[in-house]
């Protein structure tokens, strides 16, 4: 059988950039940088570039699913990325917020869940760390599926001082599916999320119920 970690394996690591200058282009609540970095190349070269780049700090999604009812949780609020979004910048979410310093990934997900959707959480499954955008943003997200009682989603949400504004929707799984298909879902985090929940919905099922 294959140890998954060597399926594949980069030719290079971290040791082999250098970060030759670090400029700070802008703050506000994320971080606008200019890199200057050298690093190694496939032909054995070393190539120096000079890149932007959005430093955000790493995050928490989690997809909330209820098993007995095979029904998934997702919130919906306006995001600023998408302001000029053809269909609307409201979209269909997961639950998420950022790791402060002192939070462990399970606080944040804990924390988020009953900020953003009103929901105590009950089992907790990691299922991806990965990066959205990598070509210019330095951010990574831990992935999660969380067992609710979809029941007792209801309401608005949101902390009003971070200028959220939050509504909860529970939806059948197959409809949820049906959206994500249609690219009524359309945002990385939830695509990723609803896809790995395709894949292991029945197991979820036997194991939470």
């Amino acid at each position: 059988m294959n140890d998954k970690n060597n399926l594949w394996q980069p030719q290079f690591g971290s040791r082999d950039v250098v970060v030759e200058d670090d400029k700070l282009l802008a703050q506000g609540f994320y971080q606008y940088r200019q890199l200057t970095v050298t690093h190694r190349s496939f032909s054995g070269e070393k190539i120096s570039v000079k890149r932007d780049l959005l430093s955000k700090p790493n995050a928490v999604a989690v997809l909330l699913y209820d098993a007995h009812a095979d029904k998934v949780v997702l919130i919906e609020q306006f995001r600023i990325g998408t302001y000029d979004h053809p269909r609307s910048p409201w979209l269909l979410e997961l639950v998420a917020g950022i790791v402060e310093p002192t939070e462990s990934l399970i606080e944040v997900a804990r924390r988020e869940c009953l900020e953003e959707s009103g929901l105590q959480i009950g089992q907790l499954q990691h299922i991806y760390k990965f990066t959205p955008s990598p070509g210019g943003v330095r951010e990574y997200i831990d992935l999660f599926c969380a067992s609710v009682d979809a029941e007792q989603a209801l309401g608005l949400h949101g902390l009003a001082e971070e200028g959220e504004d939050i509504k909860v929707h529970v939806f059948d799984s197959q409809l949820a599916f049906s959206m994500l298909q249609s690219g009524q879902i359309d945002n990385a985090p939830a695509i990723i999320g609803l896809q790995w929940l395709q894949l292991h919905r029945a197991d979820l099922q036997k194991s939470w119920r």
